[in-house]
């Protein structure tokens, strides 16, 4: 694996206490923008956020235990419905493929799909209804092979104040992030770029973020 590119005074940095994995789920909390929930799987299931549900999306609302799914095939996404499901306002009883800005309804919760960032063929899910994921975040993303933070409006999380981009990114089995300058991870200098922990703080000098493991 290759390693990650980090200056420290304290010397070589230490092997992460919490990996960030393939497939697997995580919070990431953005500082004076918002909360994600971030799915890593190329699959998510949609349903009601219920004891023993064991899905990747759990709503605090009345819908099916496995309501729907959305599977990544490429840089495309398709949308399964299992339970009553509409996209558009037109009711989906097959599997279809999603479009940016597709309006998905399931009874009263409604969600908007996003595709902001050419380059990237990652997906952001908002809420448009006031349902909630449980735990609790202001949206959804699904990760495809990066994401993209920063005061850009195609970015997938629109950080407005901030003064430059911050990417997440997959390498081998391994999340890492990337800056066009000297940021702290993990009360570490870094430069460029750096493997990142599922309970790692990120911070520059008009940023911080933080990751939270589920």
């Amino acid at each position: 694996m290759t390693q990650p590119f980090l200056s420290s005074t304290s010397g070589a940095p230490q092997p992460p206490s919490h990996p960030a994995s393939l497939g697997t789920r995580f919070l990431l909390w953005v500082d004076a923008v918002g909360g994600y929930l971030v799915c890593m799987d190329n699959e998510i299931e949609i349903g009601q956020a219920v004891p023993n549900n064991s899905i990747h999306l759990p709503i605090i609302a009345d819908l099916s235990r496995q309501h729907a799914r959305i599977r990544r095939e490429g840089e495309s996404y398709l949308l399964e419905p299992i339970a009553a499901v509409a996209v558009n306002g037109e009711k989906l009883n097959h599997t279809a493929l999603l479009s940016d800005n597709d309006l998905i309804e399931m009874g009263a919760v409604r969600l908007r799909f996003r595709q902001p960032h050419a380059l990237s063929a990652t997906a952001r899910i908002d809420f448009e209804s006031r349902h909630r994921t449980k735990p609790s975040a202001d949206g959804v993303l699904m990760f495809a092979e990066s994401c993209v933070l920063g005061p850009g409006g195609n970015n997938h999380v629109v950080c407005r104040d901030w003064e430059q981009d911050v990417v997440l990114f997959r390498q081998d089995d391994r999340l890492c992030c990337r800056a066009t300058t000297t940021i702290l991870v993990d009360d570490r200098p870094c430069e460029r770029r750096a493997e990142i922990r599922l309970d790692s703080r990120i911070c520059g000098d008009d940023f911080s973020m933080s990751l939270e493991p589920l």
